[in-house]
């Protein structure tokens, strides 16, 4: 029995390990750019034209709202406080303006800074990483049926982690679409519900760069055969927007305009860093 259930973990690690291996390459620009790839996989254009309907949507609502709150703060006086300055209320219509037109091209570098960064960190991971799959299932199988049962677990791992991954790309595409609406909020004082939105849009694009990492790590340690660190690793993976949501948190004092000037400069510095480099 134990003969029969060897050779079938054998034959299951052949077929799986190389399609692991080479899995990861282009995974995060899917999930940054799911839109692009679906499009591929159904042969229409029409979900780029959805960000176009929200975006003028939002920026309607912006100026509909802004129009709505200056008519009842002072004219009307019955919303707010009608001694606040106006200038305020328009320095919140014009963040709000600017946020919901510049985010496309924000997030084009934010989407370029993590996708350089996990390549980079994926190749020095990978530089010297053994790649001999006929003799790394071989040392499993000689293991014997405990760590061959220890090795399906690890794949299990890793196509419910691709399956997150996927998950990932679409709400991530789910967040940018609504960002726009998003941007209501920042003529509140409080940001109203842009705080939290931009905090979970963080959480998602962060999660996905260290989710690559740390998958690329575990098939490190697969293929030289650490199999309990590679399942340890894949674990932590499958966790990572739970661990991150315990610490990546926007104080209630920090300015949102703040947040994604930070991101910007981030960006460029990054940008303009490495063509320095580079050359």
């Amino acid at each position: 029995m134990d003969y029969v259930m060897m050779l079938l973990i054998e034959s299951l690690l052949t077929g799986a390990l190389q399609h692991v291996n080479t899995l990861l390459d282009g995974l995060v620009p899917i999930a940054l750019h799911a839109e692009e790839y679906m499009e591929t996989l159904l042969g229409i254009n029409g979900l780029s034209g959805v960000f176009d309907i929200f975006f003028n949507f939002g920026v309607s609502l912006i100026i509909l709202k802004f129009l709505k709150k200056g008519f009842e703060r002072y004219i009307l006086w019955t919303e707010g406080d009608a001694e606040i300055e106006p200038m305020l209320l328009l320095t919140g219509f014009f963040k709000a303006l600017i946020i919901a037109i510049s985010f496309p091209t924000l997030y084009g570098w934010l989407a370029e800074v993590i996708d350089d960064l996990s390549h980079e960190l994926m190749t020095a991971i990978s530089s010297d990483m053994a790649t001999d799959f006929t003799a790394m299932i071989a040392g499993i199988m000689t293991a014997g049926l405990f760590t061959g049962i220890i090795s399906v677990i690890f794949f299990v791992c890793f196509f419910m982690l691709y399956v997150q991954f996927l998950t990932r790309g679409l709400e991530i595409m789910i967040l940018r679409i609504g960002l726009p609406l998003a941007c209501v909020g920042l003529m509140d004082q409080d940001s109203g519900v842009f705080r939290t939105y931009i905090q979970k849009f963080f959480q998602s694009t962060l999660a996905v760069l260290v989710q690559i990492v740390l998958a690329k790590l575990g098939v490190a340690l697969m293929l030289n055969a650490h199999v309990f660190w590679g399942v340890a690793a894949l674990l932590l993976a499958l966790r990572t927007p739970r661990f991150l949501q315990e610490f990546l948190i926007v104080s209630g004092g920090a300015s949102s305009g703040g947040m994604m000037n930070r991101v910007y400069s981030t960006a460029r510095i990054y940008q303009m860093g490495k063509a320095v480099f580079t050359k």
